[in-house]
């Protein structure tokens, strides 16, 4: 678990990077590549935590 959420800061700290490298060179494919690297790892930080969720709620329901 502190793995994935440790790849997940990474990966926004890098999207991060590529925003700033977008605002000092103003090259369109820094900015392009930050909103994919974002979309990609919000989605699968979604699904990370909402998988998480259903296996408490189900532990919880069988105890």
């Amino acid at each position: 678990m502190a793995i994935s959420r440790a790849l997940i800061f990474l990966l926004l700290m890098g999207s991060g990077v590529c925003f700033a490298l977008y605002a000092f060179t103003s090259e369109p494919r820094y900015k392009r590549l930050g909103w994919l690297i974002l979309k990609w790892t919000l989605l699968a930080a979604l699904g990370f935590f909402a998988v998480l969720i259903v296996l408490n709620l189900i532990q919880g329901a069988g105890a």
